[in-house]
Parts: C-alpha cells; structure tokens; sequence
C-alpha cells in the first residue's frame, strides 16, 4: 500500500505563511496560526508542503488504508483559504449556518477572507472539530 504523502515536515510555517504572495491570504493565515494554536493548544506542524495542522489523529478505512492526519488544519491557496476537520463535528451544522460567507466540500470549509466571517463562531468550530477529531470513537 502506498504511504501517504501529507505527512508531518520539519519546514517552518512561519516562514511558510511569509512566502504566501496574496497579502490577505499571508495576513490571515498567520490570523488562523494564531487562532488555531490558542484554541487547540498544540503547536502547529506543516503537512507536506501546503498544510498547517494542529494535533493529529489516526484513521483505518474498511479498505484497509490508514495513516495520520492533522485534527485541524488550514492551507493559504490561491483562491481561498481552505481549513479541515471542521465540518465533521455534529454541532458543526449550527456553526456553519451562523459563520458568514463560505463554501463547503467533502471535508473542507473554505473561506474567501477571514473579514467574511464571525471569528466567534470561527473559533467555536475549530473547538469542536478538534475535540471531535481528537476523541478516539469519533474517528473513521
């Protein structure tokens, strides 16, 4: 089976974030850094080479694939910012109704601009996307 290729890196996310060109995309993603770490209380990681994560969790598919992942996370693109492990969460629904402007995938939140959205309720989602990650019967 192959390993996967997002893994834990020893590249630095601050000088990650300051190479970001968009100057509101590098603005907010040293805004999430700060959020992400306060909440959570773990140290952010780079993942590969794109992802800030915040703790990590263990997954095992039927398939038989499994490997680590960050419990929450975010990555400064060019089109947005796209954060993970915060959708999955049951209150989630609730949170993201109240949240302002965003879009949802399978598993991803994404975010034009942090000034389209209530940091409160920001905050609240990644607080419940990472107990919920990092609460062992909560994940696949």
């Amino acid at each position: 089976m192959a390993e996967n290729r997002t893994q834990p890196t020893a590249q630095s996310v601050g000088t990650f974030l300051d190479t970001v060109e968009n100057q509101v995309r590098r603005a907010d993603g040293h805004a999430l850094l700060e959020l992400m770490t306060e909440v959570t209380g773990e140290p952010a990681v780079m993942w590969g080479p794109s992802i800030v994560g915040f703790g990590s969790y263990h997954y095992r598919y039927a398939s038989g694939r499994e490997g680590d992942a960050p419990a929450v996370g975010f990555s400064p693109r060019k089109a947005n910012l796209a954060l993970y492990g915060l959708t999955i969460a049951p209150e989630a629904a609730t949170l993201l109704a109240a949240l302002g402007k965003h879009k949802t995938g399978a598993a991803c939140l994404y975010i034009t601009k942090l000034a389209d959205v209530d940091l409160a309720v920001l905050r609240d989602l990644v607080r419940v996307g990472y107990e919920h990650m990092t609460t062992e019967q909560n994940q696949p």
